[in-house]
């Protein structure tokens, strides 16, 4: 059996002491689970799932506290102390996430946040923090579809807009006159794949474009309109920020569905805003 450091492993309890309980590392030996951590009832022969990390004299420990990112992962956390060797960064574990000067972007500041991929580094066997984000992002090659939803970590603000990492994997961009809702660096949430250049990158929306969006908005403004005496003020002259706060939807979908229920005559359209056809 070989274990997994800086992830979670599902070991078997071999040995209960007054201190905690012993794990079944494999070919690494027996590996403590301290007593605060160990489940009510638990006893030898048991599974856990716990997670696996090196304590402060550089021992292999295990641990039911769920870190804040695992080997392989990018987060954003805050740095709680700085020494001369580098940054300490809190990741929801007793020992801090170490970041080494080398790997620090820029010097790293007591109480900033950065986004960072956690790693094993390879000459020390420590798990280490990187905020050279480019280094780990990865060059494969990927089977992404437009429309297709994926689970993104806002990284960083350019002049384009926010470069996203997609699925602990992958950079794309989210353009800033397609952005109609607050996000901010360190922020997860969900986006859809626009499109996938012929130079490789790829572009971001987070609203699922074509006309599955139009058709499904389409439906909800008609029932707005519905709900509201048959009348509302929006039309195509109405501010994005106004229609975005209103439907949570871009102009663009809006205009795209206001003009799908004219061509299906639902509605009709004046300076005063859109109205329903009434039969």
């Amino acid at each position: 059996m070989e274990i997994e450091l800086g992830k979670h492993n599902t070991l078997e309890v071999v040995k209960e002491v007054d201190f905690g309980v012993y794990l079944d590392g494999g070919d690494d030996g027996e590996i403590l689970l301290p007593s605060r951590y160990v489940p009510q009832g638990c006893m030898v022969g048991d599974k856990l799932d716990v997670f696996l990390y090196l304590d402060q004299d550089e021992r292999l420990i295990a641990t039911t506290q769920e870190p804040l990112a695992e080997v392989g992962q990018f987060a954003y956390l805050e740095v709680v102390w700085v020494n001369k060797f580098g940054a300490f960064l809190h990741w929801g574990l007793m020992k801090d996430l170490f970041c080494p000067f080398r790997e620090q972007k820029t010097r790293m500041q007591k109480g900033h946040k950065y986004i960072v991929h956690v790693h094993v580094d390879e000459e020390s066997y420590r798990i280490m923090a990187s905020a050279r984000v480019e280094r780990f992002l990865s060059k494969d090659t990927f089977e992404y579809e437009a429309g297709q939803k994926v689970d993104i970590l806002i990284w960083q603000q350019t002049d384009l807009g926010y470069k996203a990492i997609i699925e602990n994997k992958f950079s794309g961009l989210l353009y800033k006159d397609e952005i109609f809702q607050l996000i901010d660096v360190g922020q997860k949430t969900q986006a859809y794949i626009k499109q996938i250049r012929e130079d490789g990158k790829i572009d971001l929306e987070l609203q699922q474009g074509g006309y599955k969006k139009v058709d499904s908005f389409a439906e909800t403004l008609l029932n707005y309109i519905r709900e509201h005496g048959g009348h509302t003020e929006f039309n195509d002259k109405s501010e994005a920020n106004d229609i975005y706060r209103a439907f949570g939807v871009s102009k663009k979908t809006f205009k795209k569905a206001v003009g799908d229920l004219y061509k299906k005559r639902l509605i009709l359209l004046d300076d005063n805003g859109i109205k329903l056809v009434r039969g």
